[in-house]
Protein backbone atom coordinates (compact mmCIF):
# COMPACT_ATOMS: atom_id res chain seq x y z
CA UNK A 1 0.00 0.00 0.00
CA UNK A 2 1.22 3.68 -0.60
CA UNK A 3 -0.82 5.62 1.99
CA UNK A 4 -3.90 3.97 1.30
CA UNK A 5 -3.76 3.65 -2.50
CA UNK A 6 -3.20 0.33 -4.10
CA UNK A 7 -0.63 -0.74 -6.44
CA UNK A 8 -3.15 -1.33 -9.34
CA UNK A 9 -4.70 2.26 -8.66
CA UNK A 10 -1.05 4.13 -8.84
CA UNK A 11 -0.64 2.46 -11.87
CA UNK A 12 -3.52 3.26 -13.71
CA UNK A 13 -2.72 6.39 -16.23
CA UNK A 14 -4.70 9.28 -16.13
CA UNK A 15 -2.95 13.05 -17.26
CA UNK A 16 0.64 13.83 -17.76
CA UNK A 17 2.85 11.82 -15.28
CA UNK A 18 6.60 12.76 -14.70
CA UNK A 19 9.02 11.30 -17.68
CA UNK A 20 11.95 10.53 -15.20
CA UNK A 21 8.84 8.53 -13.20
CA UNK A 22 8.49 6.63 -16.41
CA UNK A 23 12.12 6.06 -17.03
CA UNK A 24 12.81 5.22 -13.42
CA UNK A 25 9.61 2.85 -13.04
CA UNK A 26 8.60 1.68 -16.21
CA UNK A 27 5.48 2.57 -15.37
CA UNK A 28 2.24 5.26 -15.46
CA UNK A 29 1.12 6.97 -12.29
CA UNK A 30 -1.77 8.25 -11.57
CA UNK A 31 -1.43 12.28 -11.75
CA UNK A 32 -4.03 13.38 -9.25
CA UNK A 33 -2.94 10.48 -6.77
CA UNK A 34 0.85 11.59 -6.90
CA UNK A 35 -0.41 14.78 -6.52
CA UNK A 36 -1.86 14.29 -2.77
CA UNK A 37 0.93 11.84 -1.70
CA UNK A 38 3.98 14.19 0.22
CA UNK A 39 7.15 14.55 -1.57
CA UNK A 40 10.54 14.22 0.30
CA UNK A 41 11.78 17.78 1.78
CA UNK A 42 15.65 17.42 1.95
CA UNK A 43 18.54 19.57 2.33
CA UNK A 44 22.19 18.77 0.46
CA UNK A 45 21.01 15.45 -1.13
CA UNK A 46 23.49 12.25 -1.72
CA UNK A 47 23.04 9.05 -2.81
CA UNK A 48 24.51 5.70 -3.32
CA UNK A 49 23.82 2.04 -4.45
CA UNK A 50 24.11 -1.15 -2.31
CA UNK A 51 22.58 -4.53 -3.66
CA UNK A 52 20.12 -2.95 -6.06
CA UNK A 53 18.71 -0.47 -3.29
CA UNK A 54 19.23 3.21 -3.32
CA UNK A 55 20.31 4.98 0.12
CA UNK A 56 19.93 8.61 0.28
CA UNK A 57 21.57 10.93 2.97
CA UNK A 58 20.97 14.52 3.63
CA UNK A 59 21.24 17.50 6.14
CA UNK A 60 19.18 16.74 9.37
CA UNK A 61 19.60 15.55 12.94
CA UNK A 62 21.95 13.28 13.31
CA UNK A 63 21.86 13.10 9.71
CA UNK A 64 18.84 11.81 7.91
CA UNK A 65 18.68 8.83 5.38
CA UNK A 66 15.89 7.13 3.34
CA UNK A 67 16.22 4.06 1.35
CA UNK A 68 14.37 3.31 -2.19
CA UNK A 69 14.23 0.75 -4.87
CA UNK A 70 13.22 2.69 -8.14
CA UNK A 71 14.65 6.89 -7.09
CA UNK A 72 11.28 7.52 -7.06
CA UNK A 73 9.31 6.18 -3.79
CA UNK A 74 11.35 6.83 -0.57
CA UNK A 75 11.47 5.31 2.85
CA UNK A 76 12.78 6.79 6.44
CA UNK A 77 15.62 5.27 7.07
CA UNK A 78 16.20 6.77 10.26
CA UNK A 79 19.36 8.40 11.23
CA UNK A 80 23.11 7.76 11.75
CA UNK A 81 23.81 9.23 14.87
CA UNK A 82 21.09 8.85 17.76
CA UNK A 83 22.67 11.84 19.17
CA UNK A 84 25.78 13.86 17.98
CA UNK A 85 29.24 13.32 16.93
CA UNK A 86 31.05 13.67 20.53
CA UNK A 87 33.33 16.54 18.68
CA UNK A 88 30.75 18.88 17.85
CA UNK A 89 30.36 21.61 20.18
CA UNK A 90 34.11 21.46 20.64
CA UNK A 91 34.29 22.66 17.57
CA UNK A 92 30.98 24.48 16.75
CA UNK A 93 30.04 25.67 20.69
CA UNK A 94 26.40 26.80 18.97
CA UNK A 95 26.08 23.48 17.34
CA UNK A 96 22.32 22.80 17.27
CA UNK A 97 22.19 19.35 16.21
CA UNK A 98 22.13 19.44 12.54
CA UNK A 99 24.58 17.89 10.56
CA UNK A 100 25.39 19.37 7.33
CA UNK A 101 25.82 18.58 3.83
CA UNK A 102 27.26 14.51 3.93
CA UNK A 103 28.74 12.46 1.08
CA UNK A 104 28.66 8.79 1.20
CA UNK A 105 31.68 7.16 -0.26
CA UNK A 106 31.87 3.48 -1.01
CA UNK A 107 36.21 2.27 -0.89
CA UNK A 108 36.83 -1.52 -0.36
CA UNK A 109 34.06 -2.83 0.79
CA UNK A 110 32.95 0.09 3.57
CA UNK A 111 30.86 2.91 3.61
CA UNK A 112 32.42 5.99 4.65
CA UNK A 113 29.92 8.90 5.25
CA UNK A 114 31.47 12.19 5.36
CA UNK A 115 29.66 15.56 7.15
CA UNK A 116 29.96 18.86 8.58
CA UNK A 117 29.72 20.74 12.16
CA UNK A 118 29.61 24.49 11.99
CA UNK A 119 27.14 27.26 12.61
CA UNK A 120 25.64 29.28 10.14
CA UNK A 121 27.76 32.34 8.75
CA UNK A 122 30.79 31.37 10.44
CA UNK A 123 33.71 29.20 9.84
CA UNK A 124 33.99 27.41 13.02
CA UNK A 125 33.67 24.55 11.26
CA UNK A 126 35.03 20.78 10.74
CA UNK A 127 34.70 17.84 8.72
CA UNK A 128 34.14 14.41 10.15
CA UNK A 129 33.61 11.01 9.15
CA UNK A 130 31.80 7.68 10.04
CA UNK A 131 32.27 4.44 8.61
CA UNK A 132 30.00 1.43 8.31
CA UNK A 133 30.79 -2.32 6.79
CA UNK A 134 26.79 -1.99 5.29
CA UNK A 135 23.93 0.51 4.94
CA UNK A 136 21.34 -2.36 5.74
CA UNK A 137 20.21 -1.53 8.94
CA UNK A 138 18.99 -5.37 9.16
CA UNK A 139 22.24 -6.92 8.73
CA UNK A 140 24.88 -7.80 11.82
CA UNK A 141 27.55 -6.19 10.19
CA UNK A 142 25.22 -2.94 10.45
CA UNK A 143 27.12 -0.49 12.98
CA UNK A 144 28.80 3.48 12.42
CA UNK A 145 32.47 3.69 13.55
CA UNK A 146 32.72 8.11 13.95
CA UNK A 147 36.61 8.57 12.89
CA UNK A 148 36.61 11.87 14.31
CA UNK A 149 37.85 14.91 12.62
CA UNK A 150 39.39 14.68 9.24
CA UNK A 151 39.53 18.77 8.69
CA UNK A 152 39.08 21.89 10.76
CA UNK A 153 38.99 25.78 10.02
CA UNK A 154 39.24 28.13 12.31
CA UNK A 155 38.13 31.78 12.31
CA UNK A 156 41.45 34.38 11.61
CA UNK A 157 43.60 31.35 11.12
CA UNK A 158 41.84 29.94 8.05
CA UNK A 159 40.45 32.02 4.90
CA UNK A 160 38.14 28.79 3.94
CA UNK A 161 35.06 26.97 5.49
CA UNK A 162 35.30 23.20 6.04
CA UNK A 163 31.59 22.40 5.45
CA UNK A 164 30.23 20.56 2.09
CA UNK A 165 32.69 17.38 1.43
CA UNK A 166 33.10 15.31 -1.28
CA UNK A 167 35.26 12.23 -1.98
CA UNK A 168 37.23 11.78 -5.58
CA UNK A 169 39.39 8.75 -6.48
CA UNK A 170 41.28 10.32 -9.07
CA UNK A 171 43.06 8.31 -12.49
CA UNK A 172 45.95 6.78 -10.25
CA UNK A 173 43.56 5.90 -7.10
CA UNK A 174 44.63 8.48 -5.56
CA UNK A 175 41.70 10.11 -3.18
CA UNK A 176 40.53 14.16 -2.65
CA UNK A 177 38.10 15.78 -0.66
CA UNK A 178 37.05 19.10 -2.15
CA UNK A 179 34.84 21.64 0.36
CA UNK A 180 34.11 24.97 0.82
CA UNK A 181 32.02 27.62 1.06
CA UNK A 182 32.19 31.27 0.99
CA UNK A 183 35.24 33.11 2.42
CA UNK A 184 38.52 32.05 0.00
CA UNK A 185 36.85 29.89 -2.10
CA UNK A 186 36.30 26.16 -2.74
CA UNK A 187 39.09 23.43 -1.88
CA UNK A 188 40.96 19.80 -2.55
CA UNK A 189 42.64 18.47 -0.58
CA UNK A 190 44.46 14.81 -0.87
CA UNK A 191 43.55 12.07 1.95
CA UNK A 192 45.79 9.28 3.20
CA UNK A 193 44.82 5.86 2.27
CA UNK A 194 43.08 5.67 5.68
CA UNK A 195 40.77 8.37 4.12
CA UNK A 196 40.16 9.43 7.79
CA UNK A 197 43.29 11.76 7.94
CA UNK A 198 44.92 13.93 5.28
CA UNK A 199 47.56 12.93 3.15
CA UNK A 200 51.38 13.69 4.05
CA UNK A 201 53.08 16.28 3.11
CA UNK A 202 49.48 17.98 2.55
CA UNK A 203 48.45 18.91 -0.95
CA UNK A 204 45.84 21.42 -1.23
CA UNK A 205 45.02 23.07 -4.23
CA UNK A 206 42.05 26.12 -4.76
CA UNK A 207 39.80 25.21 -7.27
CA UNK A 208 37.23 27.50 -7.34
CA UNK A 209 36.39 31.62 -6.03
CA UNK A 210 34.77 34.86 -6.46
CA UNK A 211 36.52 37.83 -6.22
CA UNK A 212 36.51 39.04 -2.07
CA UNK A 213 37.29 42.65 -1.03
CA UNK A 214 39.69 43.89 0.89
CA UNK A 215 39.69 45.10 3.97
CA UNK A 216 36.74 42.42 5.08
CA UNK A 217 37.37 40.74 8.24
CA UNK A 218 38.81 37.36 7.82
CA UNK A 219 36.05 36.18 10.43
CA UNK A 220 33.47 37.03 7.74
CA UNK A 221 32.30 35.19 4.93
CA UNK A 222 32.30 37.77 2.46
CA UNK A 223 30.45 38.63 -1.01
CA UNK A 224 31.74 35.56 -2.39
CA UNK A 225 28.35 33.39 -2.95
CA UNK A 226 29.93 29.84 -3.90
CA UNK A 227 29.42 26.34 -1.75
CA UNK A 228 29.29 22.89 -2.15
CA UNK A 229 32.02 21.49 -4.72
CA UNK A 230 30.83 17.79 -6.09
CA UNK A 231 33.22 16.39 -8.79
CA UNK A 232 32.09 13.96 -10.89
CA UNK A 233 34.23 11.92 -13.93
CA UNK A 234 33.07 10.98 -16.96
CA UNK A 235 33.99 11.36 -20.76
CA UNK A 236 37.80 11.84 -19.60
CA UNK A 237 37.22 15.14 -17.68
CA UNK A 238 36.38 15.67 -14.31
CA UNK A 239 33.40 18.14 -14.30
CA UNK A 240 33.21 20.74 -11.21
CA UNK A 241 29.60 21.26 -9.87
CA UNK A 242 29.54 24.29 -7.71
CA UNK A 243 26.18 25.98 -6.12
CA UNK A 244 26.26 30.07 -6.66
CA UNK A 245 23.84 32.18 -5.00
CA UNK A 246 21.97 32.12 -1.34
CA UNK A 247 20.67 29.30 -0.07
CA UNK A 248 18.05 28.70 2.48
CA UNK A 249 15.74 31.15 2.11
CA UNK A 250 13.05 29.46 0.24
CA UNK A 251 11.22 31.74 -2.28
CA UNK A 252 14.26 34.62 -1.93
CA UNK A 253 16.67 31.87 -2.67
CA UNK A 254 19.09 32.71 -5.30
CA UNK A 255 20.80 29.60 -5.21
CA UNK A 256 21.39 27.91 -9.08
CA UNK A 257 23.78 25.11 -10.91
CA UNK A 258 26.90 26.32 -12.43
CA UNK A 259 29.81 23.52 -13.78
CA UNK A 260 33.53 23.66 -15.16
CA UNK A 261 35.67 20.93 -16.28
CA UNK A 262 39.61 20.12 -16.67
CA UNK A 263 41.35 17.20 -17.81
CA UNK A 264 43.17 16.78 -13.99
CA UNK A 265 41.62 16.46 -10.33
CA UNK A 266 43.37 19.23 -9.35
CA UNK A 267 42.41 21.68 -12.28
CA UNK A 268 42.36 24.58 -13.77
CA UNK A 269 38.30 23.95 -14.09
CA UNK A 270 37.36 25.77 -17.13
CA UNK A 271 33.85 27.01 -18.28
CA UNK A 272 32.72 26.78 -21.92
CA UNK A 273 34.18 30.16 -22.76
CA UNK A 274 37.77 28.92 -21.30
CA UNK A 275 37.29 30.98 -18.12
CA UNK A 276 38.40 29.52 -14.80
CA UNK A 277 36.34 29.14 -11.95
CA UNK A 278 38.98 30.12 -9.87
CA UNK A 279 38.56 33.38 -11.58
CA UNK A 280 35.03 33.79 -11.67
CA UNK A 281 33.95 31.59 -13.89
CA UNK A 282 30.85 29.04 -14.35
CA UNK A 283 28.83 28.23 -17.56
CA UNK A 284 25.11 28.13 -15.63
CA UNK A 285 23.69 24.43 -15.77
CA UNK A 286 20.47 25.05 -14.90
CA UNK A 287 18.38 28.05 -12.77
CA UNK A 288 15.08 28.32 -11.04
CA UNK A 289 12.34 29.87 -12.48
CA UNK A 290 8.59 31.02 -10.62
CA UNK A 291 7.71 27.95 -9.38
CA UNK A 292 11.51 27.13 -8.02
CA UNK A 293 13.10 29.83 -7.25
CA UNK A 294 16.32 28.53 -5.84
CA UNK A 295 17.89 24.78 -6.56
CA UNK A 296 21.20 23.44 -5.74
CA UNK A 297 23.54 21.70 -3.38
CA UNK A 298 23.69 18.69 -6.05
CA UNK A 299 25.35 15.29 -6.51
CA UNK A 300 26.40 13.33 -9.50
CA UNK A 301 26.34 9.42 -10.02
CA UNK A 302 26.29 6.77 -12.98
CA UNK A 303 23.45 4.05 -12.43
CA UNK A 304 22.83 1.47 -14.71
CA UNK A 305 24.19 3.13 -17.75
CA UNK A 306 23.12 6.27 -16.93
CA UNK A 307 23.92 9.92 -15.48
CA UNK A 308 21.92 11.91 -13.02
CA UNK A 309 22.01 14.58 -10.94
CA UNK A 310 20.63 15.09 -7.55
CA UNK A 311 19.42 18.39 -5.85
CA UNK A 312 17.45 20.08 -4.24
CA UNK A 313 14.93 22.72 -4.75
CA UNK A 314 12.95 25.06 -3.60
CA UNK A 315 9.20 25.48 -3.81
CA UNK A 316 7.24 28.76 -3.87
CA UNK A 317 3.63 27.10 -4.03
CA UNK A 318 4.78 25.44 -0.67
CA UNK A 319 6.16 28.15 1.12
CA UNK A 320 10.12 27.76 -0.32
CA UNK A 321 9.98 24.41 1.25
CA UNK A 322 12.94 22.64 -0.20
CA UNK A 323 11.58 19.16 -1.96
CA UNK A 324 14.02 16.39 -3.41
CA UNK A 325 15.02 16.78 -7.09
CA UNK A 326 16.48 13.88 -9.37
CA UNK A 327 17.49 14.47 -12.95
CA UNK A 328 18.73 12.51 -15.92
CA UNK A 329 21.68 14.15 -17.41
CA UNK A 330 22.45 14.34 -21.26
CA UNK A 331 25.77 15.24 -22.98
CA UNK A 332 26.47 17.84 -26.03
CA UNK A 333 28.60 17.08 -28.53
CA UNK A 334 31.09 18.80 -26.88
CA UNK A 335 30.84 16.94 -24.01
CA UNK A 336 29.34 19.19 -21.63
CA UNK A 337 26.14 18.10 -19.70
CA UNK A 338 22.84 19.05 -20.69
CA UNK A 339 19.41 19.20 -18.55
CA UNK A 340 15.66 19.66 -20.18
CA UNK A 341 14.35 23.24 -19.20
CA UNK A 342 11.67 20.78 -17.41
CA UNK A 343 13.63 19.27 -14.73
CA UNK A 344 12.00 21.18 -11.78
CA UNK A 345 8.36 19.91 -12.86
CA UNK A 346 9.28 16.18 -14.23
CA UNK A 347 10.39 14.68 -11.27
CA UNK A 348 8.21 14.32 -7.98
CA UNK A 349 9.28 11.94 -5.10
CA UNK A 350 6.84 10.03 -2.50
CA UNK A 351 7.78 9.61 0.55
CA UNK A 352 6.47 6.75 2.37
CA UNK A 353 5.25 7.41 5.87
CA UNK A 354 6.61 4.31 7.53
CA UNK A 355 10.58 3.86 9.26
CA UNK A 356 12.78 0.76 8.07
CA UNK A 357 12.92 -0.98 11.72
Amino acid sequence: MLNGVTTAKWLVHVGRVSALALLLTGQTACADEQQALPQLSIHDPVMTQQDGRFYLFSTGPGITYYHSDDMLQWQLAGRVFAGEPQWAKQVAPGFDGHIWAPDIYQHNGKFYLYYSVSAFGKNTSAIGVTVNNTLDKRSPDYRWQDQGIVLESVPQRDLWNAIDPNIIADDNGDIWMSFGSFWGGLKLVKLADDLVSLAQPQQWHTIAKAQRPAFIDDAEPGPGELEAPFIFKQHGYYYLFVSYGKCCRGADSTYHLVVGRSEQVTGPYLDKNGKSLNEGGGTVLLKGNRDWPGLGHNSAYSFNGKDYLVFHAYEAADNGLQKLKIAEMSWDDAKWPLLSDSVLDDYRSVLLSTEQK
